[in-house]
């Protein structure tokens, strides 16, 4: 250190806090590092002032930005070909936000029926309470979509691979109704990742993330990600988004299309700047740096989660304790033709299948709950995208919410089970699941199978 940057002499307690860090130095790592820290300091206050008013880009407080989520944010947006993204602290929280910032109060959200039931909690409840009203359509049905959109539609919402039944979005049909429209068609991309669908090559204007799932992959860290994907015009009808072309106070200039139109997404600054920012479901720095770490083998976990997927559902299919089997890889599939337009490099791993039902509620549980005790590599987890097979029961857990008639519009029935098929050995899987299966008892009809279930 040259003799005239010596710090001066400093006591015990001041040099506890300060000794060995100057803010000003980068390493020269070779991956990412954890920036693991709640503020940054800032070189004078004119810079404090600039970075505030939106004035320049930089490192001002991790709430709303951080260096470590900012390389997630950059990677996840080069997979989608986004031009932005904006990481959060869950998926949940990425559909929030990614909506907040379309459709305020007074306002409309077309969104498909066969959602993840937590979605479907925040959609009918939460955005109820916030006056947001949603309409839930027959995703299958583009009659539908196109006469649920109003006036004060603001965004078109659906998975790309539904959870649990695994159907596959005709995204390219869905993403022409938000075109006629003139509103962005936000799609949650998690079961598909990048890696199998590029959401933006069909048409989706904006891609959601629970980057727990696949883009971690370890099942550690949770995470979310909003992404831009550049292909929305919000200046085309200016008058319907206020809240990007009129002056946005918190850039004293003018307003969000005029401060990023050019340089960045005005669409993230404001997911950033006032949602991630005012509500604060921050991704930390931590759990940034773990998501990268699984995102470095995205390509190759897809690989084998959706090649030993394809090998369960085959089995179970001629399994004849298995009543039906939701995999759109299957030909038997209603969603097949739509798995081999949209997802050439493997279709879901996450999917679902039916045991015979006995018609009464509580035979029907106790089918399900004895088989999935049996099962011993299979785990009982409320994840999917995990380095680990898992099992779950929608109809007491992920969608324990919905009522009936919108578990039937899901195609969840009372012996529906979700499955989410990971990276062990295919052959373990499948001889886990076959000796669950073989206890249960091949009838002719339902009063059979309650009889036997009882003994």
């Amino acid at each position: 250190m040259p003799e005239n940057s010596r710090p001066a002499a400093r006591s015990f307690a001041t040099a506890q806090v300060q000794a060995g860090f100057d803010s000003g130095v980068a390493e020269n790592t070779a991956v990412p590092s954890i920036h693991q820290s709640n503020g940054f300091e800032f070189r004078s206050l004119s810079e404090a002032r600039d970075l505030f008013a939106l004035r320049r880009d930089g490192n001002i407080y991790s709430r709303a930005a951080n260096p470590t989520v900012l390389v997630f944010e950059r990677r996840v947006a080069e997979l989608e070909g986004g031009i932005a993204a904006a990481g959060v602290a869950s998926g949940q929280a990425a559909v929030a936000v990614a909506l907040l910032a379309l459709a305020k109060q007074g306002e409309h959200i077309v969104a498909a029926r066969q959602l993840y039931g937590g979605t479907v909690d925040l959609l009918q409840d939460t955005f109820a309470d916030w006056g947001i009203e949603v309409t839930f359509v027959d995703q299958d049905d583009l009659g539908a979509w196109q006469a649920a959109v109003r006036p004060t539609t603001r965004a078109l919402f659906a998975e790309s691979i539904s959870n649990p039944i695994a159907q596959v979005l005709d995204l390219g049909a869905v993403a022409a109704v938000a075109r006629r429209a003139g509103v962005p068609l936000v799609i949650d991309n998690t079961v598909a990742t990048p890696y199998l669908q590029r959401a933006k090559d069909f048409g989706a204007d904006i891609v959601v993330h629970s980057a727990t799932k696949f883009l971690g992959g370890h099942g550690t860290s949770l995470g979310g990600v909003v992404v831009d994907l550049g292909t929305f015009d919000f200046t085309a009808e200016p008058e319907r988004w206020p809240q990007l072309t009129q002056t946005y106070p918190r850039v004293p200039e003018g307003s969000l299309v005029e401060r990023f139109g050019q340089t960045g997404s005005p669409y993230i600054a404001l997911v950033k700047t006032k949602y991630v920012h005012d509500l604060g479901p921050s991704l930390s720095a931590f759990n940034a740096f773990q998501l990268l770490q699984g995102l470095e083998t995205l390509d190759l976990r897809m690989e084998r989660h959706t090649a030993s997927a394809l090998k369960v559902a085959q089995f179970l299919e001629a399994h004849p304790a298995v009543s039906r089997v939701h995999h759109p890889g299957l030909a038997s599939s209603p969603w097949h033709a739509l798995a081999r337009r949209y997802l050439p490099e493997g279709a879901s791993s996450v999917f679902a299948f039916d045991l015979p039902t006995t018609g009464d509620a509580e035979a029907d549980f106790r089918l399900v709950e004895e088989f999935i005790a049996r099962l011993q590599v299979v785990r009982l987890v409320a994840n999917i995208g995990d380095a680990r097979s898992l099992v779950a029961h929608p109809a007491s857990m992920t969608h324990s919410h919905m009522s009936p008639t919108q578990l039937a519009e899901a195609h969840i029935g009372p012996t529906t089970i979700r499955l989410s098929i990971g990276l062990e050995d295919a052959r373990d899987i499948v001889d886990d699941l076959a000796r669950a299966l073989d206890r249960i008892p091949v009838t002719e009809s339902r009063a059979e199978l309650v009889e036997s279930l009882a003994r």
